[in-house]
């Protein structure tokens, strides 16, 4: 593992609605010596508000954090990349979707780790990103192998697009389709169509369909 320097330390802000694994990474990572903890988040607006008012050279975030005023998922990080263009993006997640993967990368992040790949894992992608390299932790590539997650028996995946993933995703945890388009500022017809298409590419045929696949992916982590 590389050693650091007081001066190559990376000034990180870490985004996590869960207190005690925000906690933990920001202990494990300065104790390693890999990171200098300048903000913390546990929702999007709070993260929104301290990357414009705090320098960081890193940002590690979850994917799925709910907030009341600012869009968690592809939308946050799409509102990240284009106010913060230059600012690397680690993302954290559960989710064993190859959409919700596809769509994270797609946004412009330059690592996915999963939380069950360990403290060494995003150590080693904090790394990756500062040097401006796309790394992917060791459940996240077993993932796109269709090693596990995402295989719908054993067919190709059929690929979504991020407006359709994010509808999927909002409608399994709870929210209804007039709350999503309100949300994503579209209309009900835009979300009601992308929502089809999706169930569609995945053979989905009713919302318990919807629910249960969301379940078993990875797509519904609340």
């Amino acid at each position: 593992m590389t050693i650091h320097t007081k001066a190559s330390v990376p000034r990180i802000i870490i985004a996590d609605d869960h207190d005690m694994v925000r906690r933990g990474l920001c202990l494990l990572l300065e104790e390693a010596g890999a990171a200098r903890i300048v903000g913390e988040a546990r929702a999007a607006d709070a993260m929104i508000s301290l990357l414009e008012r705090i320098d960081a050279d890193l940002l590690v975030t979850d994917f799925s954090m709910p907030s009341p005023v600012e869009n968690d998922g592809a939308g946050m990080l799409e509102l990240v990349a284009r106010r913060w263009p230059t600012l690397p993006v680690v993302v954290l997640t559960m989710a064993t979707s190859v959409h919700i993967i596809r769509t994270i990368l797609q946004t412009g992040a330059k690592a996915v780790v999963g939380k069950a790949d360990g403290v060494a894992e995003l150590i080693r992608a904090l790394e990756a990103a500062r040097q401006d390299r796309i790394y992917l932790g060791n459940t996240v590539q077993a993932i796109l192998r269709g090693a596990e997650g995402d295989t719908l028996g054993g067919k190709c995946v059929p690929t979504l697009t991020i407006r359709e993933s994010e509808v999927l995703r909002m409608y399994a945890s709870g929210l209804a389709v007039g709350a999503i388009a309100t949300k994503l500022n579209k209309s009900r017809k835009t979300i009601s169509r992308q929502k089809m298409s999706a169930m569609d590419k995945l053979s989905l045929r009713s919302d318990l369909e919807i629910y249960e696949y969301a379940r078993r992916q990875g797509l519904r982590t609340r």
